[in-house]
């Protein structure tokens, strides 16, 4: 059960496992509740002094739940925004000030409530008239303020803004070039005839490639599937003047004259990423039509026809695949991250053993326990990691810090090598369990995860077995795991039977393991450096 707290009627907006309190009541913070949602919205009323105090008081109120609510409980906070108001001269700005005071206080206590996220709801309410809004003949009956004719499209908008709280996105965007990425054909207009540049239509891409630059800084990886000459795409990309996005911004591309289904095929196995988590951008309806026939869990966008609706088409690509609540660092790394992965396939191929390539890479391994610098990108890893995960559990930053609440014990893996530093790429999280038998301590693994891009080094088994010894020096004796097989996970399902685990049980393709750490082997490979923090 989710617990909101509202000051006017929006029961129909959310479905029934969402609980609510009385109209501007805060005196009941049921501790049961899963989340909790602070809906506070614009009273109906004309006297603006009393609105701009009541207004003031919202903010103290929220403080007084934020300080009853468990911390690692999530709170999601709506924004206010003016739906419906009467000012009476041009000069009393008490109520927008009261408003743009509640909102900035809003984001003030985020910054000291890890577990507040606050959501602008004007980012709904833009959409619509002020006719649209609000249908008086049910706020009159019912103080409901927000139209119910409005309810499916609210709960759409609030799901998403959910997800991108869950930090829930797309990976990859792969685009093409003719009239797509520039104005024309480069085979036909040559390289200063494509349209990139100070006039119209340049102008709206040139527009179009600065939000896919500032797209790829915010950790999405941009990849190039065009029908074209490769040579000359490349004498583009470095002599006209005009563009904006060049090769060294491309973590990949096929540009060649097969169909583009077999091209993006072979940028997810090179990226070794999922094809769902991959769009498709393309001018041409015939090339789309193909992906979504051949390829149906790439989305693919419609494309605008005119290319003075690219601004427009670009704010609905960020919202509609790529937009979460906040990135880390591994995200401003990643076009980087991939680049220096491609550098250690290409050297790989120089050695006949593969052991001796491992030491020739200089790896590092950092490991360190969940912390509020950490907690959001182990959250973010559980959302998005698909195919090293055995349990594929997800979670948010408000779990993790549950957890540790709990007594759980987590840690994150950091790996870096003489190509670069791949950043926070692995966690583990165990959970206590108790023991019937009273023999020691016994841990459960609920979630063991590595990246796809540091897959391929023997590195899951040095993390594993570093934690094992940890857990060994702190008294654990036993620990027992599980593999739940997903449609992407099937790489790992022999990976506890690897690490010596004994399989206890198996029912319905979830296999039950358990290792006693008195008998573990949990030596590591010298050529790896590990830090522990």
């Amino acid at each position: 059960m989710v617990f909101v707290f509202r000051n006017n009627t929006i029961e129909r907006f959310f479905p029934k496992c969402y609980d609510f309190s009385g109209y501007g009541d805060i005196s009941n913070t049921p501790v049961d509740a899963e989340g909790y949602v602070w809906f506070y919205q614009l009273p109906v009323k004309y006297d603006q002094g009393v609105l701009a105090e009541e207004i003031g008081d919202y903010s103290r109120k929220l403080g007084l739940v934020l300080s009853q609510i468990d911390n690692a409980k999530q709170v999601v906070a709506l924004t206010m925004e003016w739906m419906y108001a009467v000012t009476f001269t041009d000069d009393d700005h008490r109520l927008r000030s009261a408003i743009e005071d509640y909102n900035a206080s809003l984001y003030a206590l985020a910054k000291r409530h890890a577990n507040l996220k606050v959501i602008d709801f004007g980012e709904f309410t833009r959409q619509y008239s002020a006719q649209e809004l609000t249908d008086w003949k049910f706020y009159l009956t019912s103080q409901m303020v927000l139209n119910p004719a409005l309810r499916k499209a609210f709960w759409g908008w609030f799901s998403k803004k959910m997800d991108d709280i869950a930090l829930k996105r797309k990976k990859c965007l792969v685009i093409d070039l003719d009239n797509t990425l520039w104005g024309g054909v480069l085979g036909e207009e040559g390289i200063n005839g494509i349209q990139t540049g100070s006039d119209y239509p340049g102008t709206a891409f040139h527009l179009f490639q600065e939000g896919l630059l500032e797209l790829s800084k915010h950790g999405v990886i941009l990849t190039v599937c065009s029908k074209n000459d490769e040579d000359a795409v490349f004498d583009v990309w470095e002599r006209n003047p005009f563009l904006v996005l060049r090769k060294e911004h491309f973590v990949a591309w096929r540009i060649n004259w097969k169909d583009k289904a077999t091209n993006i095929k072979e940028i997810a196995k090179e990226l070794n990423i999922g094809l769902d988590s991959m769009v498709f951008v393309d001018d041409d309806p015939r090339e789309r039509e193909l992906i979504r026939q051949q390829l149906p869990i790439v989305e693919v966008p419609d494309f605008p026809v005119q290319p003075y609706e690219l601004p427009v088409f670009f704010q609905k690509l960020v919202n509609d695949y790529f937009k979460v609540y906040s990135i880390t660092q591994e995200d401003r790394e990643k076009t980087q991250q991939y680049k220096d992965n491609a550098s250690r396939i290409q050297a790989q191929q120089d050695f006949c053993c593969f052991k001796d390539y491992l030491k020739s890479l200089d790896i590092h391994l950092t490991i360190e326990k969940a912390d509020e610098y950490n907690m959001l990108r182990i959250a973010q890893m559980t959302q998005k990691t698909n195919q090293f995960n055995l349990t594929t559990k997800r979670y948010t930053d408000g779990d993790v810090r549950r957890f540790l609440n709990e007594g759980w014990m987590i840690w994150c893996l950091s790996v870096a090598d003489r190509f670069g530093d791949n950043g926070i790429t692995g966690c583990m999280m165990v959970k206590p369990t108790p023991d019937p038998s009273q023999k020691g301590r016994v841990f459960e693994i609920d979630t063991f995860l590595l990246s796809c891009r540091i897959m391929g080094k023997d590195i899951e088994y040095a993390f594993v077995r570093q934690v094992l010894a940890i857990m060994k020096c702190q008294d654990v004796r036993t620990v027992i795991a599980s593999y739940i097989p997903t449609a992407k996970n099937r790489q790992t399902a022999e990976f506890y039977d690897k690490c010596g685990f004994t399989l206890e049980s198996e029912h319905g393709g979830v296999k039950y393991y358990a290792l006693s750490l008195d008998d573990a082997d949990i030596t590591t490979e010298d050529y790896y450096q590990i830090v522990v923090k």
